[in-house]
């Protein structure tokens, strides 16, 4: 077998396509109403980050990480977190970002959230939690459990992306030096779960070693690999981010003239981000 039967997951389409009927609905109403249209860019953007939900939901990565390889259950992780939850944040408008956390609750509650030390414990507690071996167990036995859990990872990245990606000035993302120092702490804890999973001398999660193997990869093997998934592909986009940054505000600096204070008050911006 090179992949397993084709299976369309309908429940998977229901979604995606209330969350597209949703998300166009809403900016051809903004249209209408204000005759601001919605940016192409942005608009691509946020379809890009529907179909890496797309791809990691569906047939045959679902399939396969559900009743076969954990590496691929790891390989729905990365497209989550580092290419749809940015994907979907950058893609939405501000006025949508605006109207989405109107009630005060919400915007409470997500500007606590969004605090660059919360978002940090937040995003790296979801994921300590979802690779727990029982809870791992859980979400291969039941598909609401895959689905809620799947969700939370979604919004917990989301949570982490906001400080480098935040496009509200209200809800503001930390400077260039602020976004590098926060994107170097967060591309350490993924690495604990990681050398758990590369150094493992027997399967970490036994629920996949009960599965049929696929592609002649046993299930050490398979757990080598998710390893080394969230080691070296998250740990790279994370980097090529710093990276980009650090350049970027290279450029600034150069252009519009060095600003010594903006590197001596990183501290004090992230305390006040901390305490918004």
């Amino acid at each position: 077998m090179v992949l397993p039967s084709f299976h369309v997951h309908l429940s998977v389409l229901a979604v995606i396509g209330g969350l597209l009927v949703a998300y166009l609905g809403a900016a051809r109403r903004h249209e209408v109403a204000t005759g601001e249209r919605l940016e192409p860019g942005r608009r691509n953007r946020f379809l890009g980050g529907v179909a890496a939900l797309f791809v990691g939901a569906s047939w045959p990565l679902h399939d396969l990480a559900e009743s076969y390889l954990y590496s691929m259950h790891m390989v729905q992780h990365m497209l989550f977190t580092f290419v749809a939850a940015p994907l979907l944040l950058t893609g939405m408008p501000a006025w949508m970002w605006r109207a989405l956390l109107r009630p005060a609750p919400v915007r409470a509650a997500w500007g606590l959230l969004t605090r660059p030390l919360v978002a940090l414990v937040v995003a790296n507690g979801v994921l300590f939690f979802i690779h727990w071996p029982e809870i791992v167990s859980l979400s291969v036995r039941s598909e609401l459990a895959h689905f809620s859990l799947h969700t939370l990872l979604l919004g917990s990245a989301i949570v982490m992306w906001w400080p480098v990606l935040s496009p509200l000035p209200e809800l503001p993302a930390l400077s260039r030096p602020g976004q590098l120092i926060y994107l170097f702490f967060q591309s350490l804890a993924p690495t604990i779960p990681a050398s758990f999973l590369t150094f493992g001398t027997k399967p970490l999660y036994p629920i996949y070693a009960t599965f049929p193997r696929i592609w002649g990869i046993d299930a050490l093997t398979d757990q080598l690999i998710a390893g080394l998934v969230m080691k070296l592909v998250g740990g790279l986009i994370l980097w090529v981010v710093i990276a980009a940054i650090f350049f970027r505000w290279g450029h600034e600096e150069t252009t519009e003239g060095w600003d010594a204070l903006k590197f001596r008050n990183v501290e004090r911006e992230i305390r006040a981000g901390m305490g918004r």
